[in-house]
């Protein structure tokens, strides 16, 4: 296993590796925010349609 570390720099390759992550970790996020079914930030917009056209009495 040393020798892996010989041939690339450790602090390099670890800030490339958590770099990678992060940037992974917040597209993965964006993917589920584009969801209707996992968007926490605006939640069920289809049910929030229907509470409020049930309250006016259009449905």
């Amino acid at each position: 296993m040393w020798r892996i570390w010989m041939l690339f720099d450790p602090r390099r390759t670890l800030i490339a590796l958590f770099t990678f992550l992060f940037v992974l970790a917040i597209f993965i996020h964006f993917i589920l925010l584009s969801t209707e079914r996992f968007n926490w930030l605006e939640g069920n917009a289809m049910e929030a349609a229907r509470a409020v056209t049930q309250v006016v009495g259009l449905g």
